[in-house]
């Protein structure tokens, strides 16, 4: 069983950058795809980011493309999301998720932290 903790939300004004991370325990961080996931008021969860085993293969959503980066550290069992350039839309609450070993289909991972909300203002 792999607990995830996210951290790092918070206020911050559009344009400025916060740094999310999510702690990861109970398995064997390096066998995980790692994503980040976030659900806006009033809309669906979507799919913003992942991160494959070893770090050097990355995805991303059209939206944040440019604007956000998605890294881990396999010693310390944490991925983050570096995240620049905010606007107002990416409002939401933000969570990490853990898949063994692939990416799964239609975005079915396994494990999923509590969240963190990051608000941006105008």
């Amino acid at each position: 069983q792999v607990q995830l903790v996210e951290s790092g939300g918070g206020l911050v004004q559009a344009g400025g950058s916060l740094r999310l991370s999510c702690a990861a325990s109970g398995g064997i961080f390096s066998s995980y795809v790692m994503g980040w996931f976030r659900r806006a008021p009033g809309k669906e969860r979507e799919f913003v980011a992942s991160v494959k085993l070893s770090g050097s293969s990355t995805s991303y959503t059209d939206s944040v493309k440019g604007r956000f980066t998605i890294s881990r550290d396999n010693a310390k069992n944490t991925v983050y999301l570096q995240m620049g350039s905010l606007k107002p839309e990416d409002t939401a609450v933000y969570y990490c998720a853990a898949s063994f070993g692939i990416v799964p289909p239609n975005n079915a991972y396994q494990y999923w932290g509590q969240g963190t909300q990051v608000t941006v203002s105008s």
